[in-house]
């Protein structure tokens, strides 16, 4: 019998139940569940973009589905939208609903669709309604506490990587149908 996919990776981290050098549980992407589920966290989330603080916020809702990075969720309340532009571009979950997006705009720079957020979500979505997730491949800084984020692969997943989360993580070339 083979090992499972990301269990190298969970064991080289310490295993579940270790705690991270962030201070947090280890957790493998390939442990979260299909459907996604969705809980609030009370982790400090900031992004940074040109200098500019777009998001500080003290809590956030984290979506967590098989394969992939967790994505923050920021309450509107917490978003600089003198920094956000509509953009047009609309794309489906099949857990959550359709997404609209928003460009990053600070000065004349321009981070276009980098952020997204779900207006009228699924019922199961439905603590997301109106909360803006970020593109940390878009932008300058990403961060959780005090630890800055790395970017999942490719284009299309925009999930944040910490120190506590292992892969492999869906979103590089040739991961599409994991």
């Amino acid at each position: 019998m083979g090992t499972e996919r990301g269990d190298e990776e969970l064991a080289a981290a310490g295993g579940r139940g270790a705690i991270a050098p962030n201070g947090k549980p280890v957790e493998s992407v390939w442990d979260f569940p299909r459907p996604p589920s969705v809980e609030r966290v009370d982790w400090r989330v900031r992004v940074v973009h040109r200098g500019e603080t777009i998001v500080d916020a003290a809590h956030v809702m984290r979506v967590l589905e098989t394969s992939q990075a967790p994505a923050y969720y920021v309450a509107p309340e917490f978003v600089m939208f003198d920094h956000l532009r509509p953009a047009a571009r609309r794309s489906g979950c099949e857990w959550k609903g359709v997404a609209s997006y928003a460009d990053v705009v600070v000065g004349s720079f321009v981070a276009t669709e980098a952020c997204w957020t779900y207006p009228e979500p699924t019922p199961a979505f439905e603590p997301i309604r109106d909360h803006w997730a970020f593109y940390a491949q878009s932008l300058d800084e990403c961060w959780v506490d005090d630890e800055r984020v790395d970017p999942n692969d490719g284009s299309f997943y925009g999930g944040w990587i910490t120190n506590n989360v292992t892969g492999p993580y869906k979103g590089a070339a040739g991961t599409m149908f994991w």
